[in-house]
């Protein structure tokens, strides 16, 4: 065992701290020593009341056959963090949500490329949000927590690396923004790197230039490089420097040149040859390397099969390469900025409220559209994020996009992943207030480059065929990058392919509108990537994005003047914040009798102290109908108007007429007829009676209504004008006699 090893039961119990400073009054501190102690590294990372535990443990041996980096990262958040409960029956947290997926994944793919390419042992990390206040976002310590317990431990790994979010706020930018302060900005990245160089982004922006997210890209690897020091500082007391040794491959110098030296020059003359097809070019490269077992002694071939395999695939990889570098020839034939064959369709099925069809070379994604209410809204319970989603997609890859002998076995990470970066995409082109809620569904059935740009492209296109009016169509595109050794020569690629992206150094996919990048997500997997190139490879991929923009455009100009006809049509009103429990009822009589009678959907929520009324329904007649009850409960009644209204009750001194909804008033039997009337049968009227009226009087005190049938009617002649007779006592029993008659009865 290593000597660093017995040092760590010291080390272990030694408690060390760092503090890095922000540069605006926050600060950040990192601390090991003090808490789970026989993880191979754990730390404490706090900044204000936010606080993450990060821990590591790797297996000392790899498991037999194992040739690829078995790393997990999960990044689970406590609902006792924020003082709350979960939901749900149980009371206790679940499975990850889509915000915890998306945040292991950030964290995954900053550290994924770090770990030495020979290190097979399974790894896991893991980070637990403990304490947060709300004001300060979590997730952009989770990937220096992450880093720190790897710097601590005797893990091999090639950091530190740090995370940060950039926003732009109020035109400047932003390390680590609160939640108050993302709300007001026009960009939201999320930065990965080593001290040396930028591993990860992935954002979403409101129409930003290329060089406006080189500069925060910049700007964040600025801050990360501090964050990267104080972790070297901690590994250096701590005493972690030194890394545990390891021996996970057993490999056959001899057997790897000869493969090298019978192979190379028929997988080179392969990945010029320009085959368009994936899979033809893929059993062309499978047939050298089983050409090559063939020849060999059959239980030496049987026993080295995977070292041939692994030495193999170091052949493939570096033929493509340098075939792209030496010739500037791709896989299939096509140049460096060359987009590959588009195709497009919309209204392609009938059924969804809209659809497409997007086909870029041998990826495509059909995608359709679903308008809903506000019934349909996605309810949000995270520790922090509580509330409604309007606008959903939901991104499914099929294994036989790929021709795949499997089944489906649900959504996994890099299908929520995949979805995300589409929804950031597209999400800001939706109408501002828009009363429908939205859900994109895009089913992946080819695949050999980027579906989730696939999806973008389709999305758009689906969504202008359901006829939402987005702001700006919106296209995407994947780059890749090939770069010698040196990293002194080096190809940008438009529009990658599968084998581009597996084989080569970088995948960056930028989204936007012709003014603008609206999302973007990159990976690099190379140290030592200058800014200029990621400028040319920006600059390369917005020429890219507006020749598929043309594509789109061309298929659907803009999007349809009206909704199809089965769409539900939604009505908005904006109602007094105290009329709401009117329209509502009590315990939603009314609304619930309105949704009955006129079969529409009505839903109310306050938003800015006003009262937000939305009304759907199949057809017309139900949203006018639901309207006009709507319309007529919050109404003010008049004196002087007239209304028609319902008989609801019959006294023996008169009746009670509903002549607004939720609005009854007294019609007195002397306000029934210019006739005297003994007795409230001789009126003719019973309950259920439609009568019309008019409002007389509102009592300033009371506010109840005295309505009259008639004052409608022509008067006798002769009769004097109301305000030349003498009033009635108190509206009862008045008959037009004086009110000394009535004084002389009552003696």
């Amino acid at each position: 065992m290593h000597d660093f090893r017995q040092k760590r039961k010291y080390y272990k119990m030694k408690i060390v701290k760092k503090t890095i400073d922000l540069g605006d009054g926050r600060t950040i501190t990192i601390e090991t020593g003090k808490l789970a102690k026989q993880a191979d590294g754990a730390v404490e990372v706090r900044m204000g009341n936010t606080m993450l535990l990060a821990t590591v443990c790797s297996a000392k041996e790899a498991g037999e056959g194992v040739d690829f980096m078995p790393l997990q990262v999960e990044y689970k958040e406590r609902y006792s963090a924020f003082g709350r409960f979960p939901g749900g029956f149980t009371r206790r947290e679940g499975r990850a949500s889509d915000y915890e997926i998306l945040t292991s994944r950030l964290v995954d793919r900053a550290l994924r490329p770090l770990f030495p390419d020979n290190y097979h042992a399974d790894t896991f990390v893991n980070v637990m949000l403990f304490s947060t206040d709300g004001v300060d976002i979590p997730d952009a310590l989770a990937g220096l927590a992450a880093s720190a317990a790897l710097a601590v431990s005797d893990i091999p790994f090639n950091g530190p690396i740090s995370e940060v979010r950039v926003a732009r706020v109020d035109g400047q930018f932003r390390v680590n923004p609160t939640f108050e302060e993302l709300e007001r900005a026009d960009m939201d990245i999320m930065v990965g790197a080593t001290y040396d160089n930028i591993m990860m982004v992935e954002g979403e922006m409101n129409e930003v230039s290329e060089a406006d997210l080189l500069a925060a890209m910049k700007f964040a690897h600025d801050a990360i490089k501090v964050q990267c020091k104080a972790q070297m500082e901690l590994a250096e007391e701590v005493g972690s420097t030194v890394k545990r040794e390891y021996c996970h491959e057993v490999n056959d110098e001899e057997l790897r040149k000869d493969v090298w030296a019978k192979c190379y020059d028929e997988a080179y003359a392969i990945a010029r040859s320009g085959n368009t097809n994936k899979h033809a070019r893929g059993e062309a490269f499978e047939a050298i390397v089983d050409k090559y077992l063939a020849a060999m002694d059959p239980e030496e071939a049987d026993a080295k099969k995977a070292l041939v395999k692994r030495y193999y695939h170091d052949v493939e990889k570096e033929a493509m390469r340098r075939c792209i570098l030496d010739e500037g020839k791709r896989l299939d034939g096509r140049t460096t900025t060359q987009i590959r064959p588009i195709w497009c369709e919309v209204d392609y099925i009938p059924g969804p409220h809209g659809s497409s069809v997007f086909t870029r070379g041998e990826t495509q994604s059909l995608s359709t559209v679903t308008l809903g209410t506000k019934l349909d809204e996605k309810i949000v319970d995270d520790v922090l994020n509580q509330g409604h989603d309007r606008f959903l997609l939901h991104y499914n890859f099929p294994p036989f996009s790929t021709g795949e002998a499997k089944a489906s076995r649900g959504v996994g990470r890099r299908e929520i992943g995949h979805g995300n970066l589409a929804n950031r995409a597209l999400k800001s082109m939706i109408p501002d207030n828009y009363p429908y809620a939205i859900r994109i569904v895009s089913d992946i059935l080819e695949s050999n480059g980027s579906s989730s740009m696939a999806t973008v492209c389709a999305g758009t296109l689906a969504l202008m065929d359901a006829g939402v009016k987005i702001k700006k169509p919106v296209s995407g595109i994947a780059m890749g990058l090939i770069t010698d050794k040196d990293n002194v020569k080096f190809a940008v690629l438009s529009d990658i392919l599968g084998d581009e992206d597996h084989l080569g150094d970088m995948d960056f996919k930028v989204t936007g509108t012709k003014d603008g990048i609206t999302a973007t997500q990159m990976d690099i997997k190379v140290d030592g990537l200058s800014y200029e190139v990621l400028e040319q490879a920006l600059n390369q991929a917005k020429e890219g994005r507006m020749h598929i923009l043309g594509k789109i455009l061309d298929t659907i100009p803009e999007p349809r003047e009206d909704f199809k006809p089965h769409v539900p049509r939604i009505e908005v009103l904006d109602i007094p914040k105290d009329m709401i429990g009117a329209v509502i009822g009590p315990g939603g009589k009314i609304i619930q009798g309105i949704q009955e009678e006129t079969k529409a959907i009505v839903t109310i929520d306050e938003i800015d102290g006003v009262g937000h009324v939305e009304i759907a329904a199949p057809n017309r007649e139900s949203i006018d109908a639901a309207l006009a009850r709507i319309k007529g409960i919050v109404a003010i009644p008049e004196v002087g108007e007239t209304y028609t209204g319902k008989v609801k009750s019959i006294l023996a001194f008169g009746a009670f007429v509903e002549f607004m909804p939720g609005k009854d008033g007294l019609l007195h039997i002397s306000e029934i007829s210019w006739n005297r009337l003994e007795t409230m049968e001789d009126s003719g009227l019973k309950e259920g009676d439609e009568v019309t009226v008019k409002l007389l009087e509102i009592d300033p005190k009371t506010g109840k209504f005295r309505l009259s049938m008639k004052e409608l009617t022509p008067r006798p002649e002769g009769m004097p004008e109301r305000s030349e007779r003498r009033p009635n006592n108190g509206g009862h029993h008045n008959n037009n006699r004086p009110r000394r008659d009535n004084r002389e009865k009552r003696d």
